[in-house]
Protein backbone atom coordinates (compact mmCIF):
# COMPACT_ATOMS: atom_id res chain seq x y z
CA UNK A 1 0.00 0.00 0.00
CA UNK A 2 0.96 3.30 0.32
CA UNK A 3 2.43 5.81 3.25
CA UNK A 4 -0.61 5.90 4.99
CA UNK A 5 -0.63 1.96 5.18
CA UNK A 6 3.10 1.64 5.64
CA UNK A 7 1.90 3.68 8.86
CA UNK A 8 -0.83 1.52 9.59
CA UNK A 9 1.17 -1.58 9.41
CA UNK A 10 4.21 -0.04 11.48
CA UNK A 11 1.70 1.36 14.47
CA UNK A 12 -0.06 -2.33 14.43
CA UNK A 13 2.96 -3.93 14.48
CA UNK A 14 3.76 -1.88 17.58
CA UNK A 15 0.98 -2.44 19.41
CA UNK A 16 1.08 -6.20 18.80
CA UNK A 17 4.98 -5.95 20.18
CA UNK A 18 3.88 -4.03 23.26
CA UNK A 19 1.36 -6.66 23.86
CA UNK A 20 3.65 -9.55 23.73
CA UNK A 21 6.41 -7.84 25.58
CA UNK A 22 3.14 -7.57 28.45
CA UNK A 23 2.93 -10.91 28.16
CA UNK A 24 6.24 -11.93 28.44
CA UNK A 25 6.30 -9.69 31.64
CA UNK A 26 4.75 -12.58 33.23
CA UNK A 27 6.84 -16.03 33.11
CA UNK A 28 3.42 -18.44 33.55
CA UNK A 29 3.05 -17.29 29.82
CA UNK A 30 6.28 -17.66 28.54
CA UNK A 31 6.56 -21.12 27.50
CA UNK A 32 2.73 -20.77 25.38
CA UNK A 33 4.57 -17.30 24.02
CA UNK A 34 7.68 -19.40 22.62
CA UNK A 35 5.29 -22.64 21.50
CA UNK A 36 3.61 -19.99 19.27
CA UNK A 37 7.01 -18.79 17.46
CA UNK A 38 7.89 -15.60 18.71
CA UNK A 39 11.28 -15.73 18.47
CA UNK A 40 11.14 -16.61 15.14
CA UNK A 41 8.74 -13.57 14.27
CA UNK A 42 10.64 -11.00 16.49
CA UNK A 43 14.36 -11.61 15.72
CA UNK A 44 14.02 -10.32 12.48
CA UNK A 45 12.40 -6.77 13.31
CA UNK A 46 15.55 -6.25 15.12
CA UNK A 47 17.71 -7.63 12.01
CA UNK A 48 16.40 -5.52 9.01
CA UNK A 49 13.30 -7.72 8.64
CA UNK A 50 10.89 -4.00 9.78
CA UNK A 51 11.20 -1.65 6.52
CA UNK A 52 12.91 1.36 7.29
CA UNK A 53 10.87 4.74 7.28
CA UNK A 54 11.32 6.79 4.21
CA UNK A 55 11.80 10.42 3.96
CA UNK A 56 11.54 12.22 6.64
CA UNK A 57 8.34 11.23 8.63
CA UNK A 58 9.39 11.80 12.04
CA UNK A 59 6.48 9.72 13.33
CA UNK A 60 7.30 6.72 11.46
CA UNK A 61 11.17 6.72 12.60
CA UNK A 62 9.68 6.94 15.91
CA UNK A 63 7.25 4.27 15.48
CA UNK A 64 10.02 2.44 14.27
CA UNK A 65 12.74 3.03 17.14
CA UNK A 66 9.35 1.66 19.83
CA UNK A 67 9.08 -1.68 17.61
CA UNK A 68 13.02 -2.23 17.92
CA UNK A 69 12.59 -1.04 21.57
CA UNK A 70 9.61 -3.70 22.04
CA UNK A 71 11.39 -6.21 20.29
CA UNK A 72 14.70 -5.95 22.29
CA UNK A 73 12.81 -6.19 25.35
CA UNK A 74 10.94 -9.34 24.54
CA UNK A 75 13.88 -11.06 23.47
CA UNK A 76 15.36 -10.31 26.81
CA UNK A 77 12.73 -11.21 28.68
CA UNK A 78 12.83 -15.07 27.50
CA UNK A 79 16.09 -14.83 27.98
CA UNK A 80 15.89 -14.95 31.42
CA UNK A 81 15.00 -18.77 30.91
CA UNK A 82 18.59 -20.63 29.86
CA UNK A 83 16.48 -23.37 28.06
CA UNK A 84 15.60 -20.33 25.46
CA UNK A 85 19.36 -18.38 25.62
CA UNK A 86 20.71 -20.66 22.60
CA UNK A 87 17.29 -20.70 20.44
CA UNK A 88 17.21 -16.59 20.34
CA UNK A 89 21.30 -17.10 19.47
CA UNK A 90 20.32 -19.36 16.61
CA UNK A 91 17.66 -17.46 14.93
CA UNK A 92 20.22 -14.12 14.33
CA UNK A 93 19.37 -12.02 17.65
CA UNK A 94 22.92 -11.14 18.28
CA UNK A 95 23.81 -9.65 14.63
CA UNK A 96 20.05 -7.33 15.36
CA UNK A 97 20.82 -6.71 19.01
CA UNK A 98 24.43 -5.70 18.00
CA UNK A 99 23.81 -3.29 15.26
CA UNK A 100 20.96 -1.44 17.50
CA UNK A 101 24.30 -1.09 20.00
CA UNK A 102 26.05 0.33 16.95
CA UNK A 103 23.11 2.73 15.42
CA UNK A 104 22.54 4.54 18.88
CA UNK A 105 24.38 8.51 18.78
CA UNK A 106 26.07 8.84 22.11
CA UNK A 107 24.70 12.65 22.50
CA UNK A 108 20.92 11.58 21.65
CA UNK A 109 18.52 11.10 24.43
CA UNK A 110 15.57 8.69 23.79
CA UNK A 111 12.77 10.93 21.56
CA UNK A 112 9.07 9.62 23.03
CA UNK A 113 10.54 9.12 26.30
CA UNK A 114 13.71 11.37 27.35
CA UNK A 115 15.75 9.29 29.30
CA UNK A 116 14.64 6.02 28.42
CA UNK A 117 17.45 4.84 26.64
CA UNK A 118 15.77 3.31 23.63
CA UNK A 119 16.33 0.31 21.50
CA UNK A 120 20.10 0.44 22.71
CA UNK A 121 19.31 0.11 25.85
CA UNK A 122 16.85 -2.91 25.97
CA UNK A 123 19.57 -4.74 23.17
CA UNK A 124 22.51 -4.14 25.93
CA UNK A 125 20.04 -5.45 28.45
CA UNK A 126 19.05 -8.48 26.17
CA UNK A 127 22.93 -9.15 25.18
CA UNK A 128 23.27 -9.37 29.23
CA UNK A 129 20.32 -11.68 29.62
CA UNK A 130 21.22 -13.68 26.16
CA UNK A 131 24.99 -14.43 28.14
CA UNK A 132 24.06 -15.10 31.24
CA UNK A 133 26.14 -18.07 32.72
CA UNK A 134 26.57 -19.03 29.14
CA UNK A 135 29.87 -19.18 27.61
CA UNK A 136 29.19 -19.90 24.09
CA UNK A 137 27.01 -17.02 24.27
CA UNK A 138 29.97 -14.82 25.39
CA UNK A 139 32.03 -16.13 22.88
CA UNK A 140 29.63 -15.20 20.45
CA UNK A 141 29.00 -11.44 20.99
CA UNK A 142 32.77 -11.19 20.76
CA UNK A 143 33.09 -12.65 17.73
CA UNK A 144 30.04 -10.95 16.14
CA UNK A 145 31.83 -7.24 17.38
CA UNK A 146 29.32 -6.65 20.07
CA UNK A 147 32.11 -5.49 22.46
CA UNK A 148 33.75 -2.05 21.09
CA UNK A 149 30.17 -1.28 20.66
CA UNK A 150 29.36 -1.76 24.24
CA UNK A 151 32.33 0.05 25.38
CA UNK A 152 31.04 2.78 23.54
CA UNK A 153 28.40 3.36 24.47
CA UNK A 154 29.71 3.85 28.08
CA UNK A 155 29.83 7.52 27.59
CA UNK A 156 26.46 7.77 26.26
CA UNK A 157 24.39 10.76 27.92
CA UNK A 158 21.80 8.89 28.45
CA UNK A 159 22.15 7.60 31.79
CA UNK A 160 20.26 3.96 31.32
CA UNK A 161 21.86 3.65 28.14
CA UNK A 162 25.78 3.77 29.85
CA UNK A 163 24.32 1.68 32.77
CA UNK A 164 22.93 -0.86 30.34
CA UNK A 165 25.85 -1.46 28.46
CA UNK A 166 28.26 -1.66 31.70
CA UNK A 167 25.85 -4.39 32.71
CA UNK A 168 25.86 -6.41 29.45
CA UNK A 169 30.23 -5.45 29.70
CA UNK A 170 29.72 -6.87 32.88
CA UNK A 171 28.29 -10.40 32.20
CA UNK A 172 30.74 -10.47 29.33
CA UNK A 173 33.60 -10.32 31.36
CA UNK A 174 32.78 -12.50 34.22
CA UNK A 175 34.95 -16.00 33.88
CA UNK A 176 36.12 -15.30 29.63
CA UNK A 177 39.53 -14.39 29.66
CA UNK A 178 38.90 -13.22 25.74
CA UNK A 179 36.30 -11.29 26.85
CA UNK A 180 38.05 -9.84 29.42
CA UNK A 181 40.63 -8.86 27.17
CA UNK A 182 39.31 -7.01 24.24
CA UNK A 183 36.98 -4.98 27.02
CA UNK A 184 40.83 -3.53 27.88
CA UNK A 185 41.95 -3.29 24.69
CA UNK A 186 39.37 -1.72 23.56
CA UNK A 187 39.61 1.06 26.33
CA UNK A 188 37.15 1.04 28.99
CA UNK A 189 39.21 0.91 32.29
CA UNK A 190 39.68 4.90 32.23
CA UNK A 191 35.84 5.55 31.33
CA UNK A 192 34.93 2.76 33.86
CA UNK A 193 37.03 4.65 36.43
CA UNK A 194 35.41 7.78 35.85
CA UNK A 195 32.21 5.83 36.37
CA UNK A 196 32.77 4.66 39.84
CA UNK A 197 32.68 8.82 40.18
CA UNK A 198 29.04 8.80 39.11
CA UNK A 199 26.87 10.84 41.74
CA UNK A 200 24.23 7.80 39.73
CA UNK A 201 23.73 4.92 41.55
CA UNK A 202 22.89 2.63 39.08
CA UNK A 203 26.53 4.16 37.16
CA UNK A 204 28.53 3.35 39.89
CA UNK A 205 27.23 0.13 41.16
CA UNK A 206 28.13 -1.41 37.03
CA UNK A 207 31.33 0.14 36.83
CA UNK A 208 32.25 -1.49 40.65
CA UNK A 209 30.81 -4.63 39.13
CA UNK A 210 32.60 -4.52 35.74
CA UNK A 211 35.66 -3.56 37.15
CA UNK A 212 35.42 -6.65 39.65
CA UNK A 213 35.00 -9.36 36.71
CA UNK A 214 38.20 -7.69 34.90
CA UNK A 215 40.15 -7.93 37.84
CA UNK A 216 39.16 -11.60 39.06
CA UNK A 217 41.78 -13.95 38.42
CA UNK A 218 43.64 -11.60 36.51
CA UNK A 219 46.83 -9.79 37.81
CA UNK A 220 47.87 -7.65 34.89
CA UNK A 221 44.53 -6.03 34.80
CA UNK A 222 44.25 -5.51 38.01
CA UNK A 223 47.67 -4.06 38.19
CA UNK A 224 46.57 -2.03 35.31
CA UNK A 225 43.67 -0.51 36.49
CA UNK A 226 45.34 0.67 39.91
CA UNK A 227 47.66 2.14 38.02
CA UNK A 228 44.54 3.81 36.59
CA UNK A 229 43.81 5.35 39.26
CA UNK A 230 41.00 3.20 40.50
CA UNK A 231 41.75 2.80 44.08
CA UNK A 232 40.64 6.34 45.41
CA UNK A 233 37.11 5.69 43.75
CA UNK A 234 36.34 2.47 45.30
CA UNK A 235 37.62 3.27 48.60
CA UNK A 236 34.91 6.51 47.96
CA UNK A 237 32.13 3.99 47.45
CA UNK A 238 32.52 2.44 51.12
CA UNK A 239 30.02 5.65 51.71
CA UNK A 240 28.02 4.79 48.87
CA UNK A 241 24.34 5.33 49.66
CA UNK A 242 23.57 2.06 47.63
CA UNK A 243 24.17 -1.20 49.83
CA UNK A 244 24.93 -3.20 46.51
CA UNK A 245 27.68 -0.66 45.57
CA UNK A 246 29.40 -0.87 49.11
CA UNK A 247 29.61 -4.69 49.24
CA UNK A 248 30.57 -4.50 45.23
CA UNK A 249 33.61 -2.08 46.73
CA UNK A 250 34.21 -3.86 49.35
CA UNK A 251 35.15 -7.07 47.14
CA UNK A 252 37.00 -5.52 44.91
CA UNK A 253 38.77 -3.49 47.42
CA UNK A 254 39.74 -7.37 48.78
CA UNK A 255 40.60 -8.58 45.38
CA UNK A 256 43.35 -5.28 45.40
CA UNK A 257 44.22 -6.23 48.54
CA UNK A 258 46.19 -9.43 46.76
CA UNK A 259 48.56 -7.19 44.51
CA UNK A 260 51.25 -6.71 46.77
CA UNK A 261 51.73 -5.39 50.23
CA UNK A 262 52.32 -1.89 49.29
CA UNK A 263 48.63 -2.31 48.32
CA UNK A 264 47.38 -3.46 51.27
CA UNK A 265 49.09 -0.32 53.24
CA UNK A 266 47.69 1.82 50.29
CA UNK A 267 44.31 0.85 50.68
CA UNK A 268 44.04 1.09 54.51
CA UNK A 269 45.93 4.82 53.96
CA UNK A 270 43.08 5.95 51.82
CA UNK A 271 40.75 5.71 54.46
CA UNK A 272 38.88 2.14 53.97
CA UNK A 273 39.01 0.53 57.49
CA UNK A 274 36.78 2.71 59.51
CA UNK A 275 33.76 2.13 56.42
CA UNK A 276 34.81 -1.80 56.48
CA UNK A 277 34.41 -2.06 59.81
CA UNK A 278 31.05 -0.16 60.28
CA UNK A 279 29.48 -2.44 57.19
CA UNK A 280 30.67 -5.70 60.10
CA UNK A 281 27.61 -4.52 61.84
CA UNK A 282 25.08 -3.78 58.59
CA UNK A 283 21.79 -5.70 58.38
CA UNK A 284 22.70 -7.15 54.95
CA UNK A 285 24.06 -10.21 55.89
CA UNK A 286 26.68 -10.09 51.66
CA UNK A 287 27.30 -6.88 53.17
CA UNK A 288 28.85 -8.19 55.87
CA UNK A 289 30.62 -10.82 54.59
CA UNK A 290 32.07 -8.42 51.90
CA UNK A 291 33.46 -6.37 54.68
CA UNK A 292 35.16 -9.18 56.78
CA UNK A 293 36.57 -10.45 53.57
CA UNK A 294 38.44 -7.57 52.62
CA UNK A 295 39.45 -6.94 56.30
CA UNK A 296 40.94 -10.47 56.59
CA UNK A 297 43.07 -9.45 53.17
CA UNK A 298 44.20 -6.42 54.37
CA UNK A 299 44.84 -8.14 58.10
CA UNK A 300 48.19 -9.81 56.07
CA UNK A 301 49.90 -6.73 56.67
CA UNK A 302 51.12 -5.72 60.53
CA UNK A 303 50.75 -2.18 60.50
CA UNK A 304 47.20 -3.49 59.14
CA UNK A 305 46.54 -5.18 61.91
CA UNK A 306 47.04 -2.62 64.37
CA UNK A 307 45.49 -0.24 62.63
CA UNK A 308 42.21 -2.69 62.53
CA UNK A 309 41.83 -3.21 65.92
CA UNK A 310 42.85 0.51 67.26
CA UNK A 311 39.58 1.30 64.38
CA UNK A 312 37.48 -1.17 66.12
CA UNK A 313 37.32 -4.12 64.18
CA UNK A 314 38.02 -6.95 67.02
CA UNK A 315 34.53 -7.02 68.27
CA UNK A 316 32.24 -7.21 65.33
CA UNK A 317 34.57 -9.31 63.78
CA UNK A 318 34.17 -11.57 66.63
CA UNK A 319 30.47 -11.06 66.67
CA UNK A 320 30.72 -12.40 63.26
CA UNK A 321 32.47 -15.69 64.32
CA UNK A 322 29.54 -16.27 66.81
CA UNK A 323 27.10 -16.40 63.70
CA UNK A 324 25.20 -18.79 61.81
CA UNK A 325 25.95 -18.15 58.78
CA UNK A 326 28.66 -20.10 57.18
CA UNK A 327 30.43 -17.48 55.35
CA UNK A 328 30.30 -14.69 58.09
CA UNK A 329 31.83 -17.40 60.34
CA UNK A 330 35.28 -17.97 57.98
CA UNK A 331 35.55 -14.79 56.74
CA UNK A 332 35.72 -13.97 60.58
CA UNK A 333 37.49 -16.45 61.39
CA UNK A 334 40.60 -15.94 58.85
CA UNK A 335 40.41 -11.91 59.82
CA UNK A 336 40.78 -12.61 63.20
CA UNK A 337 43.72 -14.85 62.75
CA UNK A 338 45.46 -12.06 60.80
CA UNK A 339 44.80 -9.67 64.25
CA UNK A 340 46.60 -12.16 66.20
CA UNK A 341 49.68 -12.18 63.81
CA UNK A 342 50.64 -8.62 65.33
CA UNK A 343 51.95 -8.52 69.08
CA UNK A 344 50.42 -5.05 69.68
CA UNK A 345 47.11 -6.93 68.79
CA UNK A 346 47.34 -9.69 72.13
CA UNK A 347 46.55 -7.31 75.21
CA UNK A 348 43.68 -5.93 73.32
CA UNK A 349 42.31 -9.60 72.65
CA UNK A 350 42.69 -10.74 76.18
CA UNK A 351 41.55 -6.81 77.14
CA UNK A 352 37.81 -7.44 75.39
CA UNK A 353 37.37 -10.90 76.39
CA UNK A 354 38.54 -12.52 72.95
CA UNK A 355 40.41 -15.48 73.96
CA UNK A 356 37.23 -16.73 76.13
CA UNK A 357 34.98 -16.29 73.35
CA UNK A 358 37.29 -18.05 70.95
CA UNK A 359 37.56 -21.04 73.28
CA UNK A 360 33.64 -21.63 72.74
CA UNK A 361 33.92 -21.10 68.89
CA UNK A 362 36.09 -24.41 68.84
CA UNK A 363 33.39 -26.37 70.41
CA UNK A 364 30.50 -24.80 68.42
CA UNK A 365 31.36 -23.60 64.98
CA UNK A 366 30.72 -26.65 62.40
CA UNK A 367 32.46 -26.24 59.58
CA UNK A 368 36.02 -27.68 60.31
CA UNK A 369 38.06 -25.13 58.16
CA UNK A 370 36.28 -22.50 60.57
CA UNK A 371 36.84 -24.30 63.61
CA UNK A 372 40.57 -24.71 62.36
CA UNK A 373 41.48 -21.60 62.18
CA UNK A 374 40.24 -20.12 65.23
CA UNK A 375 42.04 -22.97 66.48
CA UNK A 376 45.40 -21.67 64.90
CA UNK A 377 44.58 -17.75 66.07
CA UNK A 378 45.09 -18.94 69.64
CA UNK A 379 48.03 -21.20 68.88
CA UNK A 380 49.29 -17.91 67.38
CA UNK A 381 48.23 -16.08 70.10
CA UNK A 382 50.37 -18.71 72.46
CA UNK A 383 53.45 -18.67 70.65
CA UNK A 384 53.29 -15.02 71.42
CA UNK A 385 52.69 -14.78 74.52
CA UNK A 386 56.39 -14.03 76.02
CA UNK A 387 58.51 -11.26 76.16
CA UNK A 388 56.78 -8.05 75.83
CA UNK A 389 53.30 -9.37 75.45
CA UNK A 390 53.67 -11.59 78.23
CA UNK A 391 54.39 -8.30 80.33
CA UNK A 392 52.04 -6.24 79.00
CA UNK A 393 48.93 -8.72 80.27
CA UNK A 394 50.97 -9.02 83.91
CA UNK A 395 50.70 -5.69 83.92
CA UNK A 396 46.89 -5.70 83.63
CA UNK A 397 46.85 -7.64 86.41
CA UNK A 398 47.47 -4.40 88.57
CA UNK A 399 44.25 -2.47 86.22
CA UNK A 400 41.88 -0.90 88.34
CA UNK A 401 39.06 -2.35 86.06
CA UNK A 402 38.24 -5.81 87.54
CA UNK A 403 37.08 -7.25 84.55
CA UNK A 404 40.24 -6.63 83.38
CA UNK A 405 42.24 -8.12 85.76
CA UNK A 406 40.55 -11.49 85.36
CA UNK A 407 40.42 -11.21 82.12
CA UNK A 408 44.16 -11.12 81.79
CA UNK A 409 44.34 -13.66 84.75
CA UNK A 410 42.54 -16.21 82.60
CA UNK A 411 44.65 -15.58 79.57
CA UNK A 412 47.86 -16.06 81.61
CA UNK A 413 46.73 -19.50 82.94
CA UNK A 414 45.62 -20.81 79.30
CA UNK A 415 49.02 -18.91 76.87
CA UNK A 416 51.55 -18.22 79.76
CA UNK A 417 54.81 -20.21 79.67
CA UNK A 418 55.08 -22.74 82.32
CA UNK A 419 58.25 -21.19 83.10
CA UNK A 420 56.39 -18.24 84.35
CA UNK A 421 53.58 -19.71 86.02
CA UNK A 422 54.68 -19.32 90.04
CA UNK A 423 55.94 -15.71 89.03
CA UNK A 424 52.32 -14.83 87.50
CA UNK A 425 49.75 -16.52 89.91
CA UNK A 426 51.61 -16.66 92.93
CA UNK A 427 53.90 -13.23 93.09
CA UNK A 428 52.10 -11.41 90.81
CA UNK A 429 48.53 -12.70 92.70
CA UNK A 430 47.09 -14.04 89.68
CA UNK A 431 45.71 -16.92 91.58
CA UNK A 432 44.22 -14.72 93.75
CA UNK A 433 42.18 -12.88 91.03
CA UNK A 434 41.20 -16.47 89.36
CA UNK A 435 39.49 -17.32 93.13
CA UNK A 436 37.80 -14.25 93.48
CA UNK A 437 36.12 -14.37 90.07
CA UNK A 438 34.84 -17.82 91.63
CA UNK A 439 33.22 -16.88 94.58
CA UNK A 440 32.58 -13.33 94.05
CA UNK A 441 28.50 -13.17 93.92
CA UNK A 442 29.07 -9.80 91.32
CA UNK A 443 31.02 -11.55 88.72
CA UNK A 444 28.61 -12.69 85.79
CA UNK A 445 27.81 -16.53 85.49
CA UNK A 446 29.54 -16.51 81.89
CA UNK A 447 32.80 -14.96 83.49
CA UNK A 448 32.64 -17.88 86.83
CA UNK A 449 32.44 -20.39 84.48
CA UNK A 450 35.80 -19.24 82.08
CA UNK A 451 37.53 -18.29 85.58
CA UNK A 452 36.71 -22.59 86.88
CA UNK A 453 37.82 -23.38 83.30
CA UNK A 454 41.25 -21.23 83.75
CA UNK A 455 41.88 -22.82 86.68
CA UNK A 456 41.32 -26.01 85.63
CA UNK A 457 43.88 -25.76 83.17
CA UNK A 458 45.96 -24.08 85.30
CA UNK A 459 46.13 -27.21 87.49
CA UNK A 460 46.65 -29.22 84.19
CA UNK A 461 49.71 -27.35 83.23
CA UNK A 462 50.95 -27.51 86.69
CA UNK A 463 50.54 -31.47 86.83
CA UNK A 464 51.78 -31.92 83.60
CA UNK A 465 55.36 -30.05 84.49
CA UNK A 466 57.83 -31.66 85.57
CA UNK A 467 59.04 -29.29 88.06
CA UNK A 468 55.70 -29.30 89.68
CA UNK A 469 57.16 -28.89 92.81
CA UNK A 470 58.36 -25.05 92.24
CA UNK A 471 54.74 -23.80 91.90
CA UNK A 472 53.27 -25.83 94.46
CA UNK A 473 54.02 -27.49 97.51
CA UNK A 474 55.38 -31.24 97.22
CA UNK A 475 52.46 -33.41 98.69
CA UNK A 476 52.91 -35.49 102.01
CA UNK A 477 53.73 -39.17 101.75
CA UNK A 478 50.30 -41.36 101.84
CA UNK A 479 50.78 -42.80 105.13
CA UNK A 480 52.47 -42.31 107.95
CA UNK A 481 53.42 -44.65 110.65
CA UNK A 482 53.66 -43.58 114.48
CA UNK A 483 54.31 -47.09 116.51
CA UNK A 484 51.38 -49.30 117.74
CA UNK A 485 51.80 -47.69 120.88
CA UNK A 486 50.19 -44.10 119.39
CA UNK A 487 47.44 -46.32 118.23
CA UNK A 488 43.60 -44.69 120.06
CA UNK A 489 46.10 -43.71 122.62
CA UNK A 490 45.45 -40.40 124.32
CA UNK A 491 48.81 -39.56 124.75
CA UNK A 492 49.78 -36.69 122.42
CA UNK A 493 46.77 -36.96 120.18
CA UNK A 494 45.59 -33.82 118.80
CA UNK A 495 42.26 -35.50 117.05
CA UNK A 496 39.28 -37.09 118.80
CA UNK A 497 36.69 -38.70 117.16
CA UNK A 498 33.42 -40.29 118.43
CA UNK A 499 31.35 -42.46 116.33
CA UNK A 500 28.16 -44.04 117.82
CA UNK A 501 29.34 -43.01 121.75
CA UNK A 502 32.51 -44.42 121.09
CA UNK A 503 35.44 -42.55 121.32
CA UNK A 504 38.47 -42.73 119.10
CA UNK A 505 42.04 -40.64 120.05
CA UNK A 506 43.91 -40.32 116.42
CA UNK A 507 47.16 -38.00 115.05
CA UNK A 508 46.15 -35.19 112.72
CA UNK A 509 49.10 -35.52 110.70
CA UNK A 510 48.44 -39.73 109.84
CA UNK A 511 45.16 -38.47 108.90
CA UNK A 512 46.60 -35.78 106.26
CA UNK A 513 48.62 -38.13 105.66
CA UNK A 514 46.15 -41.18 104.78
CA UNK A 515 43.50 -38.41 102.74
CA UNK A 516 43.54 -37.71 98.89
Amino acid sequence: GGSGGGSLDRSAVRRITHQLSELCKQEDFIDAVVSGGTIEAVVPLIDGGLPKPKGGDAGASMMHEEVEKEACFILGLLAVKPEYQARIASCGALRGLVRLLKKHKLTTMTRSQPGSGGAARRAADAITNLAHENSEIKNMVREQDGIPPLVSLLEAHDLKVQRAAAGALRTLAFKNEDNKNQIVECGALPVLIQMLRSEDVGVHYEAVGVIGNLVHSSQNIKRKVLEDGALQPVVNLLHSPCADSQREAALLLGQFATTDADTKARIVQRGAVPPLITMLSHTDTSLREMAAFALGRLAQNADNQAGIVQCGGLVPLLTLLESKHYNLQHNAAFALYGLADNEDNIPDIVKEGVLQRLLDCVEKLQVQASKDCVQKTITRMEQKFGGRVLSHVVFMLRSGDRVVQQRAAMALARLAPEGELRAVFVEKRGLDLLLDALVDVRVEPRMRKDASAALLELVRKISATDGAESCVPAQPPKTVYLGSQYVNNATLADITFVVEGRTFHAHRIALLASSD
